[in-house]
């Protein structure tokens, strides 16, 4: 059970209710995660916005990818469990590599590099080499790509922490960190 109460759509404030509505809108259901973090107007506000503007970049499976190696890292089941179905259902990833993502890497070599470098930044909190930069730059990447990958996994750190500080109850098929 989660360590925060989960409100429902109509318990959450008032002024995270049109927010709520808009993720029902767009994703047919409200993931406990969203309820969540409507407690706060301004946190979901914020996660939505940073999430809208980052959905234009990078592309979809690299996003999930990079979802997946984040929250590997952060050991969050509850986005582990999200991303492993929105890859598998949304952005069309298969098992095989879902696996590669959550241990940072991918069968695809220009992904590959976007996933070891999100993964790279992820667990040295940005401080990465510059050997670390200049891979992700050779594999294709601009400095704007860069920027959204490192934007990516920020959006991704922030639902990772948190869902690990409340204990979400997970409302997906069940992935848990420990089991790689």
């Amino acid at each position: 059970m989660s360590r925060i109460a989960i409100p429902t759509r109509e318990a959450a404030p008032a002024a995270a209710q049109p927010l709520l509505d808009a993720v029902n809108n767009q994703l047919g259901v409200v993931p406990n995660l969203f309820r969540l973090v409507a407690l706060s107007p301004a946190a979901l506000q914020g996660m939505l916005g940073l999430s809208g503007a980052l959905s234009k970049a990078l592309g979809v499976k690299t996003r999930e990818r990079i979802a997946l190696a984040v929250a590997q890292v952060n050991g969050c089941d509850y986005c582990l469990s999200a991303h492993t179905y929105l890859g598998l259902n949304l952005a069309k990833i298969d098992a095989a590599e879902i696996a590669l993502n959550r241990q940072g890497g991918s069968s695809d070599p220009k992904a590959d590099a976007a996933v070891r470098f999100a993964a790279k930044v992820a667990e040295a909190r940005g401080k990465v080499t510059d050997a670390d930069l200049a891979a992700v730059k050779a594999a294709g990447y601009s400095d704007a790509e860069v920027i959204e990958i490192v934007g990516v996994v920020a959006e991704n750190v922030l639902t990772n922490f948190v869902n690990n500080v409340a204990q979400t109850d997970i409302d997906f098929p069940v992935v848990h960190a420990d089991a790689v």
